[in-house]
């Protein structure tokens, strides 16, 4: 028998908005775990008290943003159509069936004029970051760290030439002491060096981290680069295997325990990836009171400048390892095995490689004197058209890199590496896939590092939310991190690290 349903929907109904939403919905979760209040104190200082019309609360506004970049709702102006149909949206908002949402201007006018240069989404995410940590969430013994790259809101082909100062590296003054250190060890004469001299690409495995896009201080030399009409300061990337454009680089740390991120810090497109690692590590651990021992990274954080601070730190790193560029069907550097003892490389036919000289630029040189290359049956597979004899360069701190290739292949280090695809890059594939994170909503700097900030942050709530929620009651979750605090204090550090990992 078929019927057909009544499609009047006209009469009244009595209900309850607490019943509309699902026991198990997200938003529930979030709510039950994720203190707000915070919110409210840390913008009352933007507002006045006594005077002006009754503001929206900025937990209210904040809240609705939240749940723009929790399930990936680009527009605003659409964020607020959803609000208004969606039961779950108003229940965590406070608001009842009937009540009147704010409109989008209300988000917009607050970004241009009452927030507009200050740290607020800074401070959201550092509160949130801190009730993970209470939670016994995080705790950042090892730390993972990469970075994306977000599509600016520009026209690949709408730019302009602009001439810019190139910046020295941060380190500069250190390598040159240790230019000297090395050059006296070797009985030459010292360099002089200008101050804040620039230092230049030489070796094939460091070419990405020497870029003159990067750096600390002014040289006082500058640079054409491409910039934008539309956005200005985001950056044009052109990188092997990575799309050509205006770009801005999103650079994230997570820890390992529950991948929560620690930090996000957004630059141009055209810096390069390793420039701000060094700071931001520096950081989180100061502001965090983080013990931080051991680090993962991919192969591009794989340079000397790198390895040596972090082992100045007393952090072991897990990375990949670059082979360097070489011509194809040629020798590349890693074909050849360096003595330390004797301070010499040794050639795959067996001949030394010695010590010629030690450049200002950082690089020890090494060459073949015996004249064997002439007669070498290798010859062609491994010097070029121009060379005579083969020559190799190490840079004076590549010790530091060799101890962190020996900490990866250990047992600790190879686990710590593997979870590289568990942690960081798991967490750059959630953002981009489920919360918008592929494309800038918004132009200029400080507004991409809000979305960043904002993003990293429903991702940390999401995270501690349904960690809990599976942990059960309170009370469990404290003994179980009085537990593990516990395992952690009797074990020694490369213990400690193998049973994170």
């Amino acid at each position: 028998m078929l019927r057909e349903k009544d499609t009047n929907q006209g009469r009244l109904e009595l209900v309850n908005i607490e019943d509309l939403v699902p026991a198990d919905h997200l938003l529930r979760k979030i709510d039950k775990y994720i203190d707000f209040s915070f919110i409210n104190d840390i913008c009352r200082p933007y507002y006045c008290l006594d005077n002006g019309r009754p503001a929206i609360e900025p937990v209210i506004m904040f809240k609705m943003l939240f749940i723009g970049y929790l399930y990936g709702i680009r527009s605003e102006t659409r964020l607020v159509e959803e609000v208004k149909v969606n039961m779950a949206y108003r229940w965590f908002l406070g608001y009842g069936i009937t009540d009147k949402i704010p409109d989008a201007s209300v988000i917009w006018q607050n970004r241009i004029r009452r927030f507009n240069g200050t740290d607020i989404p800074r401070r959201i995410f550092d509160e949130i970051l801190r009730q993970a940590i209470k939670h016994g969430l995080v705790d950042g013994k090892i730390l993972y760290t990469d970075s994306t790259h977000l599509k600016a809101s520009a026209n690949k082909n709408k730019y302009t030439e602009a001439e810019v100062e190139k910046e020295s590296q941060d380190y500069i003054k250190d390598l040159n002491k240790a230019i000297n250190e090395d050059r006296a060890a070797h009985g030459k004469k010292p360099l002089e060096f200008e101050e804040e001299t620039p230092v230049k690409p030489d070796d094939d495995d460091d070419e990405d981290y020497f870029d003159d896009d990067k750096g600390g201080g002014s040289t006082g030399e500058t640079k054409q680069i491409k910039q934008s009409t539309t956005d200005p300061e985001s950056g044009y990337m052109h990188r092997d295997g990575k799309p050509l454009g205006f770009f801005y680089l999103d650079h994230r740390t997570v820890d390992s325990n529950y991948n929560i991120i620690t930090d996000t810090y957004v630059t141009p497109g055209n810096a390069n990836d390793v420039k701000p690692y060094i700071e931001r590590l520096e950081y989180q651990i100061e502001k965090f009171n983080f013990r931080t021992f051991a680090v993962g990274l991919d192969a591009g954080y794989n340079t000397s400048p790198i390895c040596k601070q972090l082992h100045d730190m007393g952090i072991d790193a897990a990375m990949g390892k670059r082979r360097g560029c070489q011509q194809k069907g040629k020798y590349g550097k890693y074909k050849f095995r360096y003595v330390k003892d004797w301070d010499v490389y040794i050639c795959p036919e067996g001949s030394f490689l010695q010590y010629v000289t030690t450049n200002r630029n950082g690089y020890r040189e090494y060459k073949c004197k015996s004249g064997k290359c002439s007669n070498c049956p290798r010859r062609e597979e491994c010097l070029t058209a121009k060379q005579q004899t083969k020559s190799l360069r190490r840079h004076v701190w590549e010790d530091f890199k060799d101890e962190a290739y020996e900490f990866t292949h250990s047992d600790i280090g190879r686990k710590i590496y593997k979870r590289r695809k568990e942690t960081i890059e798991r967490s750059f594939a959630e953002s981009k896939e489920l919360h918008g994170q592929r494309y800038c909503r918004m132009r200029g700097l400080a507004k991409v590092e809000e979305q960043c900030l904002l993003t990293a942050a429903v991702q940390n709530m999401k995270k501690i939310a349904t960690v809990l929620h599976r942990l059960g009651a309170p009370i469990f979750e404290k003994l179980l991190t009085v537990f593990q605090q516990l395992i952690y204090a009797t074990k020694p550090a490369k213990s400690r690290a193998l049973s994170v990992v």
